[in-house]
């Protein structure tokens, strides 16, 4: 069974985070062939302009991680009907420099939770027009929007709800079989590698 490695981003810098429970869930019920490493986002100063000549070492090992990567998960929450500030920080470092954009290409997922109803419905909308223009499939389906509830969710990531585990356990699955289908498409010596490089 061939092994992908899977980046994944938590856009919350808080020690409490629900989405950081929510990552060791889908960590549990994701399928055997994915392997997971977290891309931090904590140390990474704003990013500027200023610094693209020379990247300081948290921007540069974020860089390497996302391009060592096979997919990019994000599990974030929304913070004022939008990204975090970190996590959009943290996506302006991996963009750049101009010409040097390391999400291109990269199979993406997006889920999130919420205290509220809609379950970060609002910052998924934002993160794909981002995703859009950095040239970053997207699983489009299964949405997620995760209602987070503490009888639901173990602090350890044990999922007591049996239709939840279910559901994020299918989530993972589609988010495996896309990455599998990108990566088809993307391998060296298929054809669409006669196309021009697009802001790689």
């Amino acid at each position: 069974m061939h092994t992908h490695k899977i980046g994944y981003f938590v856009g919350s810098l808080s020690s409490t985070s629900i989405n950081r429970t929510l990552s060791k869930a889908l960590l549990e019920l994701a399928p055997d062939d994915l392997e997971f490493t977290e891309i931090a986002i904590r140390d990474l100063p704003l990013y500027s302009q200023d610094f693209d000549a020379d990247f300081p070492p948290p921007a540069r090992a974020l860089k390497e991680a996302i391009e060592a990567s096979d997919g990019i998960l994000f599990i974030s929450p929304e913070f004022n009907r939008s990204i975090p500030g970190a996590l959009k920080n943290a996506i302006d470092w991996g963009s750049r420099p101009w010409g040097s954009n390391s999400f291109a290409m990269k199979p993406t997922g997006i889920i999130g939770a919420s205290p509220g109803g809609i379950g970060t419905a609002v910052m998924q909308a934002s993160m794909r027009s981002v995703l859009s223009f950095l040239d970053a499939p997207q699983l489009n389906a299964p949405e997620a929007y995760i209602t987070f509830r503490d009888d639901v969710f173990g602090s350890d990531g044990e999922v007591r709800d049996e239709a939840t585990a279910k559901f994020l356990r299918h989530f993972m699955e589609e988010y495996d079989a896309f990455v599998q289908r990108v990566l088809a498409v993307t391998a060296p010596g298929h054809i669409g590698d006669e196309l021009p490089e697009i802001r790689r």
